[in-house]
């Protein structure tokens, strides 16, 4: 199986709100939870009791449809709020993100890091030291996971940031982009990927549901091409779609069932029935 560590902050995490886009069940992507690869559900990154809709799941369903048969595993250990201080090379959060990653490559291939992050260091003139503390943890994650040419991927900020909401004080976003791009453009095996078009929640800080499965997306054109994602890709909205249509097999149908039952939404009854006509649909 192969994995991705997925780091940074909230919009790497995921605040989408749930109810906004179908979801996404897929037997081949799972998520590493205490120490067990479990199927991935959303939310995904438990971070926070309000964690939602991340950028992950959709990179991973466009990972699975160009490896048919292929299982790929997600490591979520993005926090919400973190700023590039608390990523440096002895912090809790990075030492977390080795230590999950470490256990993760006892049964996956690790192939790629996802970084979100740079709203925390939007404002106070934080950015002139944002580009060396980036740089010292790309550095040190390769080292430290001994993959020294692992691709990792990069997310621009919101271009809504700094208008209103919780995004008001975000007023350097701009600066903290250009350094971003920057080390994509200057670093072997970095790529940077666009946020143009991406929208926000109410609150004027982080990425809504349907940007993230776009987001998604792109970082996953930019994983497989080895390339920046510099502009919008013309099949997000059709990827969307198509994918809200995507027939569950058996155990993804189970799946569902089983989540409806432990929340309470079925009784033992409705669920028994649920599950048997999924069995004689597959006979």
């Amino acid at each position: 199986m192969k994995s991705i560590l997925l780091i940074g902050q909230s919009n790497m995490a995921g605040r989408g709100f749930v109810k906004d886009v179908p979801p996404i069940y897929n037997e081949h992507i799972h998520m590493l939870r205490n120490g067990r690869w479990q199927m991935m559900a959303e939310p995904l990154n438990f971070d926070r009791h309000v964690s939602g809709i991340g950028p992950a799941a959709s990179f991973a369903q466009a990972w699975t449809t160009d490896h048919p048969g292929e299982s790929i595993g997600l490591i979520p250990c993005a926090e919400g709020g973190s700023s590039i201080d608390e990523w440096t090379m002895d912090s809790p959060l990075t030492r977390h993100a080795i230590s999950e990653a470490t256990f993760a490559t006892e049964t996956s291939e690790l192939i790629a890091i996802l970084w979100h992050q740079g709203e925390s260091d939007s404002f106070g003139e934080r950015f002139k030291t944002y580009e060396n503390k980036l740089l010292s943890l790309f550095t040190h994650l390769r080292e430290e996971l001994n993959v020294p040419d692992i691709p990792i991927i990069i997310g621009e900020l919101g271009h809504y940031l700094g208008e209103r909401g919780f995004g008001e004080n975000a007023v350097e976003f701009k600066q903290i982009n250009q350094i971003l791009y920057k080390i994509a453009h200057n670093e072997e095996n970095c790529y940077f990927v666009t946020s143009k078009g991406l929208t926000a929640n109410p609150d004027g800080i982080h990425i809504d549901a349907i940007s993230q499965r776009k987001f998604g997306l792109r970082y996953y054109e930019a994983f497989s091409k080895q390339k920046h994602v510099l502009d919008p890709l013309g099949i997000e909205d059709e990827w969307i779609a198509k994918e809200a249509k995507r027939e569950l097999t058996k155990n993804e149908a189970i799946f569902v069932q089983s989540t409806k039952f432990a929340l309470g939404q079925l009784s033992f009854k409705e669920f028994s029935s649920h599950v048997s006509k999924i069995h004689q649909s597959e006979e």
